[in-house]
């Protein structure tokens, strides 16, 4: 049983410009997303981690670089920027207003049928799905029943999550992840349990120290933190 712990970036500049930026260079924290950075040092706290994986973008590494840079990063074993994390593909739609975007007809298919869109000049939503799902599998392969860290973009980690929970892509949007909150989910390489969702406040070490176990629930099940004998 793996704990995957999922952590969307912080607020982007983009993000307060109302701006789809996708792939593209230059997209920094915003203020309020820097402040975003520094609260995640105290929130990540001393989790161990036997992986960590973040989108090459660079709203991505100045989310997580406060924790690196911290006292509490020891716990740590691997890091890498991995190209399947990156933010999706959006094509000729890069670099546009929202508010401009939600008048195009292929607006309501996004929200509505996903699964069949495909941006101008840029990447099918599936597609996205399919890559960013290799870099759970290549943790999954370096340690299959470790503790692995991903920080990613909304889309991405909305598509992720909604695969590992059994969603269909259609229904991803469904789902809201804020910026720089927390989702952690146990895998087994099939079945999936969700521990926390779009947490934008909790301490994450306890939830990184929860025993993982594959036993059967009933009545919503409980969880033990892990604890060294004295």
């Amino acid at each position: 049983m793996a704990r995957l712990v999922f952590i969307r970036h912080a607020h982007s500049t983009a993000n307060d410009a109302g701006i789809l930026s996708g792939q593209l260079p230059g997209v920094s924290l915003s203020k309020k997303g820097v402040k975003q950075a520094q609260d995640l040092v105290e929130r990540i706290g001393a989790s161990s981690f036997d992986s960590a994986r973040v989108s090459p973008l660079q709203r991505c590494e100045e989310t997580i670089a406060p924790w690196l840079n911290s006292k509490y990063s020891k716990g740590l074993k691997s890091y890498q920027i991995d190209d399947a994390l990156i933010e999706m593909n959006y094509g000729s739609w890069s670099g546009r207003k929202l508010s401009s975007l939600a008048r195009e007809k292929m607006w309501k298919e996004i929200q509505d049928r996903p699964s069949t869109v495909q941006f101008p000049d840029g990447e099918r939503m599936r597609a996205m799905q399919k890559r960013a799902l290799t870099s759970v599998a290549s943790a999954l392969a370096e340690k299959k029943n470790g503790t692995h860290l991903f920080v990613s973009h909304g889309d991405v980690l909305k598509a992720l999550i909604a695969s590992l929970l059994k969603m269909k892509l259609d229904d991803f949007q469904s789902l809201v992840l804020d910026p720089a909150s927390v989702t952690v989910i146990d895998f087994d390489g099939n079945k999936s349990r969700l521990l926390a969702f779009n947490d934008s406040h909790s301490p994450l070490a306890p939830m990184t120290a929860m025993e993982k176990t594959t036993k059967a629930l009933l009545g919503g099940g409980s969880r033990k933190s892990m604890s060294k004998k004295s």
